[in-house]
């Protein structure tokens, strides 16, 4: 009896394990996809704006391995939590994609935060207390170094070297004035450069002299070339640690992707580019040190190189860096009387601003680009400017064929009326920065006039309303690195201090505010299948604001975000 029980569990067991043999290759597999099915983070709780126009609101998101899984609803996320699924509770929070400053040019933002700050200086003895209190623990030669003054913050009149020389005897000083066009030597850098009366405007540039001829001190776009040549070179350290300083800024502020435009001011080296490209960029991507993600732009006459680079490695370095275009100025600021205008400035009635590249260069090498696939875009801020590039973009397309570039204009400030049409025809990206118009609110009047400010400066609506895409930035460090500003800006376009809005027709609503600084900025830069909204299969970018509700975050734009996280995993604070 004992034998025959004893068979019967042996025959039980090998068939137990006949069919688990047979069976165990369709079981391991379920439990295999069931675990790489789990997400690794669930966010929900929220009010969520995804910037994607098929689905612009969702309560959920889940992401796996640093990329968006699935929006929808709570419901439709069950399936997807898994034992390490992580849920990230928001308590009603705004989420919005992780912003994408289009104009930065940003190792010069991360320097000027070690530098002389000047933003803000309101008169002639602040200007002198700041100077002043930079030169503790100078050594006599070292060059003091930084910008960002506004002479309209003190009625107009321009700072001259005799203000600082006093207190920098041994010293070599260069400011450059807040929009980077024009900036302030003292006597002695003046002369380390040999710049004297009998020295020269070079095309572009302007050497601003008294009455009597002598130099003042200020030089203008590219004059400034004449100057900066003789300023010993960042460190790579210096740099590097410009890089990781500016990075950790820009996530504080709600910033996971910069295009930076480079340290390529009027008179700059083409090569600074380059040399932050193989010294800092590519230093930070293989030691892992990117905290965000960078789309370059290099100086129009290095096209070929640019060229070479992208045939050789393609666009994509690696998730964090990747190669954008080229860029060139056609002219200069309307704060340092530079830009370029059919009239002249009223102010200034023998002005008509600078042309800062001749046409037929800028033609040809465009053109040249063009043909190797290379998006251009180019910095114009007068009307005249403006037109000029529409032209010569027009005359590109019309000699190369139809197809899809992406051309940019840079800044784009002031337009005749009949110019904003062409951008939504023409399919030219406006890359614009709101918060230039805060400083300009004040002073554009009394360098165009009424008339000419009050019809064709940042017509960011109208724009829109043409078809135009607009991409927002910030031209850090021109103005701050500050997105939710920015769209406060665009929204209200009220100055400090003003009690009403400036152009208030130009004001645009939230989500186009928050598209231009999401995936229409994405788009702006041929990224718009990787970040720019909170899509399946694209990175998890995305910001956190203490808005606690759709309502609230209208009606009062916050000042601060909450949390940024980039790949899904939390980058600040």
């Amino acid at each position: 009896m004992a034998t025959v029980k004893n068979l019967l569990i042996f025959l039980s067991a090998a068939a137990v394990a006949f069919w688990a043999i047979l069976l165990y290759p369709t079981l391991n597999i379920r439990w295999r996809w069931d675990e790489a099915s789990a997400a690794d983070m669930v966010v929900m709780n929220a009010t969520i704006y995804t910037s994607d126009p098929s689905l612009p609101f969702v309560e959920a998101f889940a992401v796996r391995n640093g990329r968006i899984l699935r929006v929808g609803n709570y419901s439709s996320m069950k399936d997807l939590i898994g034992q390490e699924t992580r849920i990230l509770k928001l308590e009603g929070r705004v989420v919005v994609p992780g912003f994408i400053d289009s104009h930065v040019h940003f190792l010069s933002g991360g320097l000027q935060m070690n530098r002389v700050e000047l933003r803000g200086v309101k008169g002639q003895d602040d200007f002198i207390r700041k100077v002043k209190e930079a030169m503790r623990g100078k050594l006599p030669g070292e060059w003091i170094l930084g910008g960002g003054w506004n002479n309209d913050m003190w009625g107009g009149d321009l700072p001259i070297a005799s203000w600082i020389d006093d207190v920098t005897p041994n010293n070599p000083v260069w400011l450059s004035r807040m929009d980077g066009h024009m900036g302030l030597a003292n006597t002695l850098a003046l002369n380390i450069a040999g710049i004297c009366g009998y020295t020269q405007d070079p095309i572009g540039g302007t050497i601003i002299k008294t009455i009597a001829g002598e130099p003042t001190g200020l030089l203008v776009d590219s004059a400034m070339k004449l100057l900066l040549a003789v300023i010993p070179d960042v460190s790579i350290n210096d740099r590097r640690d410009a890089l990781i300083r500016a990075s950790k800024y820009a996530l504080m502020r709600g910033v996971t992707t910069i295009v930076d435009l480079g340290r390529y001011f009027p008179g700059e080296s083409v090569d600074h580019v380059w040399h932050d490209l193989s010294d800092v960029y590519r230093w930070a991507d293989s030691a892992g040190r990117m905290l965000i993600r960078v789309c370059l732009f290099f100086p129009l006459q290095t096209w070929s190189s640019l060229a070479d680079l992208i045939q050789e490695s393609g666009k994509a370095i690696s998730n964090w860096l990747y190669l954008g275009g080229v860029k060139a100025f056609a002219d200069g600021s309307l704060g340092s009387n530079s830009a370029l205008f059919y009239e002249p400035y009223v102010d200034d009635p023998n002005n008509y601003g600078l042309q800062l590249t001749s046409f037929d260069w800028l033609l040809n090498v465009t053109l040249a680009s063009d043909k190797s696939n290379l998006q251009v875009a180019i910095h114009a801020i007068g009307d005249k400017a403006n037109d000029l590039v529409l032209d010569l973009y027009h005359s590109v397309v019309s000699s190369n064929g139809i197809r899809d570039r992406r051309f940019r204009i840079e800044h784009a400030q002031h337009l005749m009326p009949a110019t904003i049409a062409r951008f939504g025809q023409q399919r030219v990206i406006a890359s614009v920065q709101p918060d230039h118009l805060l400083d300009d609110a004040d002073s554009a009047e009394k360098k165009i006039g009424a008339i000419r400010a009050q019809t064709g400066s940042y017509m960011f609506q109208s724009l829109l309303s043409s078809g135009t895409l607009i991409a927002f930035g910030s031209d850090w460090p021109v103005s701050d690195i500050n997105p939710l500003r920015s769209i406060k800006t665009a929204l209200t376009r009220r100055p400090p201090g003003w009690d009403t809005a400036w152009i208030p027709s130009e004001r645009i609503a939230l989500e186009d505010a928050l598209n231009a600084y999401t995936i229409s900025a994405a788009y702006a830069i041929f990224l718009d299948h990787e970040v720019g909204s909170l899509t399946p299969g694209k990175y998890a970018d995305f910001v956190v604001l203490p808005s606690t509700s759709w309502e609230e975050f209208a009606e009062d734009v916050p000042s601060t975000v909450f949390k940024t996280y980039i790949n899904g995993v939390q980058a600040y604070p």
